[in-house]
């Protein structure tokens, strides 16, 4: 008779995020009576940033899609501008990382062009890109912008060619890219990037899952699984782990966690559900979230990702019953901390023409800033330039803080310097509210004398402004168009300026509290 010994583990693990919850935006914060497309290649057909929302639209005759200001909520103009000089329908959409009034379009006239925004939002129709990329044979159905190089665009089609352009060049349409990829024999359904873009990951119509080099173009691993069929890939940030969603043997959708270093066999597969929608997975490198969105499905599924078994941990689900047709994600750059929310989507619901604004929240009792859930992350400026990659070099992305009021932005390489200069303030620690009275005096003193210098100018020029245009120089609205768009201009500025002010509002309260701390702690200890 053997005894086995038994392990006593807790029934539950410890997470931060165990109570992560959706919620859904109100009537008066979506976007209504947006004419969304039908077309029914599997993408998001959406794109945010912390400025514009992007949406193709269905038109009759060549290709469109609508740029929205993320303020600019309620009801859609049906006579709002569009950009609209493809010749076939567009199929992706994608905006540049590094600028918020930059965006890209593939479409079914075999090109890519990339589209400068006005700031301040459309006013007229766009037709005239800022580049044209003619390369490609077949129709475009995938684009991706490089996440830490500046101006390099990657590009697939139904040719079975991924193209990397370099759009840091002084020609309009840009006819040679810089590098061709043709390890693909069918359509390339998803491309994703490790954090440096050192690696590039894709799933084609052939059943296979390749990692490349993206820079020279070589073929490093390939995995050809018979009991999984994978639609879209993902690499998990620096975990040297890739996920793929797709369809099992028996057509049951299904999700499979991949060994980075090695391809011959899954790491892990789940079975979710037996229903045919494309399921398309979102991560979030910063609190190793997985999102699972299925098309059709009203559903969200979410997972806790880690770097030891069962590698993937169940957390809840987001149900509604209004159907998704793709998804737009907001940069962690244009969340709110302030309602501790950590992932933002932008559902697009064609049955009601609604665009749904859905945040991931974390509940909070405290409305304080939680760095917990908050760590530095990719912020918008380019870690190198298209030059700097295509000669070999590699880094990865520079970071930013969410903090409101900072505006920290380090690289890794900056952050370990910072540590080495940190060395030399600990001879001050031996007064360490003194040290942090005198910082955060200086902050308030250089803000101050920022303030009174703008005053200064503003007294110099006292020319009437609004929404960043010379009153003087601006001519009336002649048509009823125009007016509707002066005045969501000027809402939009009303709101921004109301969002700037609550925002002050809570640093000088956060600064307050930390000056009473510290005066507080001198007090008791110099008694």
């Amino acid at each position: 008779m053997t005894v086995s010994k038994m392990t006593w583990r807790p029934q539950y693990r410890s997470s931060k995020f165990r109570h992560v919850f959706g919620k859904a935006a109100n009537k008066e914060s979506c976007y209504d009576g947006v004419p969304i497309t039908r077309s029914v290649q599997d993408n998001n057909f959406c794109a945010a940033n912390p400025r514009f929302l992007a949406v193709i639209t269905e038109c009759a005759g060549g290709g469109a899609f609508l740029v929205l200001s993320v303020h600019h909520t309620g009801k859609v103009d049906p006579h709002h501008p569009r950009v609209s000089g493809h010749r076939g329908n567009v199929l992706d959409i994608k905006w540049n990382p590094f600028n918020d009034c930059c965006i890209a379009s593939g479409s079914e006239d075999t090109t890519v062009k990339v589209w400068e925004i006005p700031p301040h939002g459309m006013l007229k129709n766009i037709t005239v890109p800022w580049k044209e990329l003619q390369g490609h044979s077949r129709r475009v159905s995938l684009i991706e912008w490089h996440p830490t190089a500046n101006n390099i665009l990657f590009s697939t089609a139904y040719d079975y060619q991924i193209m990397i352009w370099n759009l840091d060049c002084s020609e309009q349409v840009i006819k040679n890219p810089v590098r061709t990829i043709s390890h693909h024999t069918d359509v390339v359904l998803s491309m994703s990037f490790n954090t440096d873009c050192s690696l590039l990951a894709t799933t084609c119509k052939d059943r296979k899952v390749r990692l490349m080099e993206p820079r020279s173009g070589n073929l490093l691993r390939e995995a050809n699984c018979k009991t999984h069929k994978a639609t879209k890939v993902l690499i998990l940030g620096n975990m040297k782990m890739l996920l793929t969603s797709g369809t099992s043997r028996w057509n049951d959708r299904q999700i499979a966690l991949w060994d980075q270093d090695d391809l011959s066999v899954p790491l892990l597969e789940e079975n979710l559900d037996g229903s045919s929608g494309v399921l398309f997975p979102f991560y979030d490198p910063d609190t190793h979230m997985l999102y699972l969105a299925g098309k059709g499905d009203g559903n969200i599924r979410y997972y806790e990702i880690s770097s030891e078994k069962p590698y993937i941990h169940y957390l809840t689900e987001y149900r509604s019953h209004l159907p998704q047709k793709g998804m737009g994600v907001m940069p962690k750059r244009g969340l709110d901390v302030s309602s501790c929310e950590v992932f933002r989507f932008y559902k697009l619901v064609t049955i009601k023409s609604l665009i749904e604004p859905l945040s991931m929240i974390v509940p909070r009792r405290s409305e304080s800033y939680q760095e917990d859930i908050y760590p530095m992350t990719a912020g918008n400026k380019p870690a190198l330039t298209a030059e700097e990659w295509l000669s070999g070099i590699d880094k990865g992305p520079v970071l930013m803080s969410l903090k409101p009021g900072s505006q920290v932005a380090e690289s890794y390489s900056e952050m370990s310097k910072g540590l080495g200069n940190s060395l030399d303030t600990r001879r001050s620690q031996s007064r360490p509210g003194m040290l942090q009275l005198a910082y955060i005096q200086d902050k308030l003193g250089t803000k101050d004398s920022r303030e009174e210098s703008s005053h200064a100018e503003d007294n110099r020029s006292r020319r009437p402004v609004s929404n960043g245009e010379d009153l003087t120089l601006c001519s009336p609205p002649r048509t009823e168009n125009e007016l509707r768009l002066k005045f969501h201009k000027q809402q939009e500025e009303i709101r921004r300026l109301r969002e700037l002010l609550n925002q002050r509002d809570v640093r000088i309260k956060q600064l307050e509290l930390e000056i009473k701390n510290i005066k507080n702690y001198q007090s008791q200890s110099s008694l």
